[in-house]
């Protein structure tokens, strides 16, 4: 989507001239920040001068080994490449040492901006410290012309989220706070945008009397981690279901937007999420694997949520009474993230296996992880006398190995619209603010977190909660092919 002044023109959105990254001694930065710079040198479209602001009181020598650590660490699988590269990296790079919570530290800023006069802020730093650091650049008068990126939670709740906007809007203009949600750079989730609106086919079943639900499912095979204090304070709901989940629901949900720019885009998401019906305690699920609370930083008798499912509504005309399963988890039999949208049975049974008991008739299938693809499943008849079918799904899927020319990572992709103005892929402030009115009222009144066994697919409460709509779709780590062994039936 082409950026515009809301009205569909172009709009006038000078790039940044300078990039400073708060928290540049942190892990987002070593492992995916740097990794994003190096690659945006790479194809010469990162020419102004990086900023990184840190506690840590280091060398021009030690800052230099640890973006050069970090891009030789084993999960950035390029390394260097280049070296010449590397070298223009290296060169637009300068490092301010200081405490937040000092105004010295936002005036030695300022002087090594040297006369920037269009700024790009990127608070890579724990939300606790986004408000002292946003009012500190408006006391510095460092805010004027300048942009603000502001990575995920943005809030706990709904009164967190709403003081931090307010903290925000009294320093920096809306149009220029970039509140970052990293799984809408994925190429996977701006597919869901392009495929819904590029395809005229989708458009008529596309509703409440064609689909009977839909599921989407965030499943990852592995635990905390060294995050045990991080999840402590957040819980999976926070984590991952009131922003990535949501947004993937938005997307798939949205109604046209009203013209090619992404402030219809926004509007139009913003619409589903004011849609959703607040989450009541029956609605959700929570659940905690096996093994947590031994993990380093966790309570030993923690109530955290390390899985979370939930029966979600949409009070719309295209959506009224069709239910959204959302499901997430770690220590789950696989990471993946699947959405199953599943359609309504033929209103006359021709056929007596044309709504098989196991599985299901008709469905598309978007896969986000790890490979991209998608499916529309449906029943073709066996060779024979007899009107006897077997489930066959039309497959698109990546190519083993296939990468598309001058693709990029999702943050390489997210710092270049932020600096160049395009907020496209970010979320505003009504968006933030309808999703955490639909979880309010269950991030205190809910149920325990249920044991599951780290492998599964969580609690058994979790089944009992889609039972009556045909179970959970389990996502498996293959892409079918044509010699799928059909479902036993009549020969």
């Amino acid at each position: 989507m082409n950026a515009t002044d809301g009205t569909g023109a172009s709009a006038d959105r000078s790039h940044s001239d300078a990039l400073v990254i708060f928290g540049f001694s942190g892990d987002l930065a070593s492992k995916k920040i740097f990794p994003a710079l190096y690659a945006m040198v790479k194809k010469g479209s990162l020419t102004v001068p990086v900023l990184g602001v840190a506690s840590s009181k280091w060398s021009v020598d030690e800052w230099h080994s640890h973006v050069r650590d970090s891009l030789l660490h084993e999960d950035h699988a390029g390394g260097i490449d280049d070296p010449a590269a590397f070298d223009r990296l290296i060169a637009l790079l300068n490092y301010v040492s200081g405490d937040y919570n000092n105004a010295a530290t936002f005036t030695a800023l300022k002087v090594a901006l040297d006369g920037a006069q269009r700024p790009a802020f990127y608070l890579a730093i724990p939300p606790s410290l986004f408000a002292i650091v946003i009012q500190s650049l408006g006391h510095a008068g460092l805010a004027q012309d300048a942009r603000v990126i502001v990575e995920k939670p943005f809030g706990r709740d709904l009164a967190s989220a709403r003081e931090l906007n307010a903290v925000a809007q009294a320093v920096f203009p809306e149009s220029s706070i970039f509140r970052i949600d990293h799984y809408l750079g994925k190429e996977a989730i701006m597919n869901i945008l392009y495929f819904r609106f590029a395809n005229s086919f989708l458009e008529p079943v596309w509703n409440r009397h064609h689909i009977a639900s839909v599921q989407v499912t965030l499943a990852e095979d592995f635990g905390v981690g060294g995050r045990g204090a991080f999840y402590e304070s957040a819980g999976c709901l926070r984590d991952v279901i009131e922003n990535h989940l949501f947004q993937i629901v938005a997307m798939l949900a949205m109604e046209p937007p009203a013209f090619q720019g992404f402030e219809a885009v926004h509007s139009a998401k913003s619409s589903v999420l004011s849609a959703m019906q607040p989450l009541k305690p029956g609605d959700l699920v929570r659940g905690q694997y096996i093994g947590y609370r031994d993990e380093k930083g966790v309570a030993n008798d923690s109530d955290v949520e390390t899985f979370c499912a939930l029966r979600l509504f949409i009070n719309s005309w295209r959506w009224a009474g069709v239910p959204w399963y959302l499901r997430a988890g770690k220590q789950l039999p696989r990471s993946v993230v699947e959405v199953q949208v599943q359609m309504q049975p033929p209103p006359q049974c021709l056929f007596d296996d044309s709504g098989p008991a196991a599985g299901r008739a008709n469905y598309f299938r978007f896969r986000l992880q790890p490979k991209a693809s998608i499916a529309l499943a449906a029943r073709i008849k066996r060779p024979g006398k007899k009107f006897v079918g077997v489930q066959r799904e039309l497959y698109l899927g990546e190519r083993d190995g296939e990468e598309e020319p001058g693709a990029m990572s999702t943050y390489e992709r997210l710092l270049g619209d932020a600096m160049a103005g395009d907020g496209a892929l970010f979320t505003d402030a009504n968006a933030v603010m309808a999703a955490w009115t639909v979880v309010e009222p269950v991030l205190t009144e809910h149920g325990p977190a249920l044991p599951y066994e780290a492998g599964s697919w969580g609690p058994i409460a979790a089944a009992v909660l889609i039972a009556d709509d045909g179970g959970w779709h389990d996502p498996a780590t293959d892409a079918p092919t044509l010699n799928d062994k059909p479902e036993r039936g009549p020969q």
